[in-house]
């Protein structure tokens, strides 16, 4: 493997969650009215590879499928359809020590670190709960091991008798931090890991983010509704859209030459203090319902270019630029 070999793939994968009738449907279903499963389509046909030490940044509205795109990454969510690949080999066909190793490699990030942090364990219970589970520290050394991951995430390890109550947010999604790093991981999924969090705490932890990559060398998918952070910490970033990848670029192109309606939307709403006392103009309607996704380009009920052919027909991706690619009928018509 070479040092720009992708640590992780997911090709085609395709994610839906589906439910029965609910008792009224059943019901009606008795009267000759059979009721169709409800499907979610959460993620659609997306491809996506991260290099070694690359940080890649998914960006797009809320339900737009990221977090689950995230979850199926690292193992949280089986995919529906298509391959996950670590390290060069599809996941599903790994054996059974090869897969533990594949659990541990990629680790998550969770957006709410309250909700990720068992309120019942004390810090050093929390931290070290992978260690002993999976045997991977002798009894003597958990507690070194403890007051390293502290160290690490720039916490005093006199926290480690603390419950997660008992400290600030920033804290708690350090705590969260420095549990994935406990395992010694490859590749960090970190899904909205400061929306929760006020500015102030929020450059801390990006920095944070910054100096564990140059320390350990790790690949970070970062999963972000905002544009300004993700322009902060990523080196490529990609647009996602309703279980698409709409556009996908090296961060510097994206900025400066976003190609896609979507993507030059999301840019326009970035507040800039170049360009003060613009008038912000915010995306027209509502992204659809995974219930029931429009035909042809998903985008094209809230594109302001929308053509015919929008309607009618999904946009492949297609090189745009070198190394740069978008899902949009108006390049095929400019070709």
């Amino acid at each position: 493997m070479t040092l720009t070999s992708p640590i992780l793939e997911l090709q085609s994968v395709h994610k839906r969650f589906s439910s029965g009738p609910d008792f009224f449907q059943r019901v009606a279903g008795v009267f000759g009215q059979p009721a169709k499963p409800r499907v979610v389509h959460a993620v659609n046909g997306v491809d996506l590879a991260v290099d070694a030490g690359e940080v890649v940044g998914l960006v797009g509205e809320s339900g737009c499928g990221k977090s689950t795109l995230g979850r199926v990454a690292a193992g949280l969510l089986p995919a529906t359809q298509g391959s996950v690949r670590y390290l060069g080999t599809d996941v599903s066909t790994l054996a059974v020590r090869d897969h533990l190793a594949y659990i541990l490699g990629v680790q998550m990030i969770f957006q709410d670190p309250q909700a990720s942090l068992n309120p019942r364990q004390r810090l050093y219970q929390i931290l070290q709960e992978a260690l002993v589970a999976h045997k991977l520290a002798p009894a003597h050394e958990l507690s070194a091991r403890v007051d390293q991951a502290l160290l690490s995430v720039g916490l005093d390890p006199s926290y480690r008798t603390r419950y997660p109550h008992q400290i600030s947010g920033g804290q708690r999604q350090r705590i969260g931090i420095a549990r994935a790093l406990m395992v010694n991981p490859r590749f960090l999924v970190c899904d909205e890991p400061v929306a929760a969090l006020d500015v102030s705490i929020q450059a801390q932890v990006i920095n944070l983010f910054l100096d564990l990559r140059e320390k350990f060398g790790f690949s970070y998918l970062f999963i972000s509704h905002d544009l300004g952070v993700v322009r902060h910490i990523a080196d490529r970033v990609a647009i996602m859209y309703l279980g698409r990848i709409v556009e996908q670029a090296p961060a510097a192109e994206i900025f400066s030459r976003a190609n896609h309606p979507y993507t030059q939307a999301l840019i326009n709403e970035v507040p800039d203090l170049q360009r003060r006392g613009r008038q912000f103009t915010v995306i027209k309607g509502e992204i659809p319902s995974p219930l029931a996704p429009p035909s042809g380009c998903t985008f094209h009920p809230r594109c302001p270019h929308a053509k015919a052919v929008c309607k009618e027909k999904s946009p492949m991706l297609r090189e745009v630029a070198p190394g740069h690619v978008s899902a949009c009928h108006l390049n095929e018509v400019s070709a």
